[in-house]
């Protein structure tokens, strides 16, 4: 079992194992490379699509709280670049969001959530640093 300090006033719930969550759109080729080596390597998680399922704005800000709005909102994909002007200019954190909430497929993918710690885009070697076979972050 694995402990996640989660502070002085966490319920014994959040002291069990949290699962492995990728977040993410199923067609990404990303998500397929991501969800590829997950599955090679032995690693149990829960797959969460943006198009079907949505996200909540809570996670998102948390997130956003987390890694920083800059790096979820993936501003080189196609979604992003037919916005219009006025949507790109002037970013901020609040904006950034209400986009992402518009429009899933604006954040950069996969999510990863090892349930204490995130991962933002696939990279193998940082997978391979990261991730335990068992589905636990190391």
């Amino acid at each position: 079992m694995v402990h996640y300090n989660r502070g002085p006033n966490s319920t014994i719930l959040e002291w069990i194992e949290m699962p492995i969550t990728i977040y993410g759109i199923k067609n990404c080729d990303t998500m397929k490379k991501a969800r590829a080596w997950l599955d090679s390597h032995g690693v149990a998680y829960s797959f969460h699509d943006y198009k079907t399922e949505g996200i909540a704005k809570d996670r998102l800000k948390q997130w956003s709280d987390e890694l920083g709005w800059e790096t979820l909102l993936n501003r080189a994909g196609t979604t992003f670049r037919k916005l219009p002007d006025v949507d790109r200019e002037d970013l901020n954190e609040r904006k950034a969001i209400a986009l992402m909430l518009a429009q899933p497929s604006m954040i950069t993918r996969p999510v990863l959530d090892l349930g204490g710690k995130l991962l933002v885009g696939f990279k193998p070697e940082i997978y391979a640093r990261e991730v335990a076979p068992s589905g636990k972050s190391r």
